[in-house]
């Protein structure tokens, strides 16, 4: 028998059925994609910091003065206890002061995100998301067979005014509700205090947990500190707060930490032993170095000026290059800004102008691919973030060229 024969006569593979819901994510893809183009390419697709905005020369110096024998073996599962120590006192100075026995580092917030729906969800359970949203997070709940049920955001963040009606057709309270209530990701818009304080108190009638993403809230550049969940709610056992330092500081140390009650540390340890054993060692000693210098805080108040020029940048641009045929959010902090086709350009697809303008040399995010039920076919995510101003009017100067194109 050849190897086709046999190939030909295997078994298919014994699959689980979670298999079918592993979605991926065409955020995440976006990298390998670029990476395989040959042209120029303004990048607007991946949220990720400049790279000027990353304080590598200190990182460089760090990691050859701390570096030892000990950085290179398992760590505690819960994280490098000088890192825990030192991100305590780091919080004390934030909206968000926490404790040791709330903490456990995890490898970015996306395994955050993962032991958040390890803990909380079951196969069947409803768990609401904002629409649009990081469908990264959303693609997680339905790896351990959630439902989703979207609910609308507009400028003041997630309708949770709508959420009630919404969760009364399925005749069930959600389990959980994931939401990124501060410079949220796609859209740039954050959630005001009425919302904030209506979602609290919706999610203690039904018992639900909110999953609180927050990435950017220390990248405020305009307008006044709103609140958080657990400024409004200190001590609350719903919450379950996720926070990561690859915003920050930099993506690939893959740094970040949960925040959650108490009586559930032990299992958010045993959960993550079951992912990596433990978060990458050798990083989580930069990182700690990193704060315990005292830089951060510089840190952030630099790039807080960075990304408030960019994101002027691009919207000045929008203006110039495409008007009124299309309107944006204008975001107070984070990296994103949601675009939506208007006018001549309304009935674009933007999943088939993607193609058109990676071929004209800029790239984005389609609305369709943030949104679990494939909405917001005429918006799209742009990052202003990664790019110099130059850049980004060039990038929009390129984008305008291809919705030209479309219409023509």
């Amino acid at each position: 028998m050849t190897a086709t024969d046999i190939a030909r006569h295997a078994p298919s593979l014994p699959l689980a059925g979670r298999a079918k819901d592993l979605v991926g994510s065409m955020i995440d893809s976006s990298t390998s994609l670029l990476a395989a183009q040959t042209h120029d390419i303004v990048r607007f697709a991946m949220g990720s910091p400049a790279d000027e905005a990353v304080p590598s020369e200190e990182f460089r110096e760090i990691a050859g003065t701390i570096l030892d024998a000990s950085s290179f073996t398992y760590g505690a599962t819960e994280g490098e206890p000088r890192l825990l120590e030192l991100l305590v006192k780091y919080l004390a100075g934030t909206p968000d002061p926490s404790s040791e026995d709330r903490l456990v580092i995890t490898t970015g917030g996306m395994q955050g995100l993962d032991l958040a729906c390890k803990l909380f969800i079951d196969p069947g359970d409803l768990v609401v998301v904002e629409s649009p949203t990081y469908t990264n997070g959303s693609a997680t709940a339905l790896s351990y067979g959630a439902q989703l049920l979207e609910v609308p955001v507009d400028d003041e963040g997630m309708r949770v005014d709508m959420m009630q009606d919404l969760v009364a057709h399925h005749h069930r309270p959600p389990k959980a509700i994931y939401t990124i209530p501060t410079f949220q990701n796609p859209s740039g818009v954050t959630m005001s205090l009425e919302r904030r304080k209506a979602l609290l108190e919706l999610a203690h009638r039904w018992g639900s947990v909110i999953i609180d993403d927050d990435p950017y809230g220390l990248l405020r550049f305009s307008g006044q500190d709103i609140p958080t969940f657990q400024t409004l709610s200190p001590q609350d056992p719903l919450l379950f707060s996720v926070r990561t330092f690859s915003k920050i500081l930099a993506p690939g140390w893959r740094v970040g930490w949960v925040d959650a009650d108490p009586s559930i540390r032990q299992l958010l340890i045993n959960g993550k032993q079951a992912m990596d054993t433990c978060t990458n060692v050798p990083n989580q000693h930069i990182v700690a170095e990193y704060i315990a210098r005292g830089g951060l805080d510089d840190h952030l108040a630099s790039i807080r000026v960075l990304y408030r020029e960019r994101k002027d940048a691009m919207l000045d641009s929008i203006a110039r290059h495409l008007g009124d045929r299309v309107t944006t959010t204008n975001p107070e902090g984070g990296f994103f800004l949601w675009l939506t086709l208007a006018g001549e350009f309304g009935e674009i697809d933007t999943r088939e102008l993607f193609e058109v303008a990676l071929a004209d040399g800029v790239a984005f995010i389609p609305g369709p691919a943030l949104s679990p039920g494939g909405r917001f076919r005429n918006a799209l995510r742009l990052c202003f973030a990664s790019s110099t101003p130059e850049r980004i009017d060039e990038g929009i100067k390129r984008l305008a060229g291809s919705l030209e194109k479309m219409v023509a």
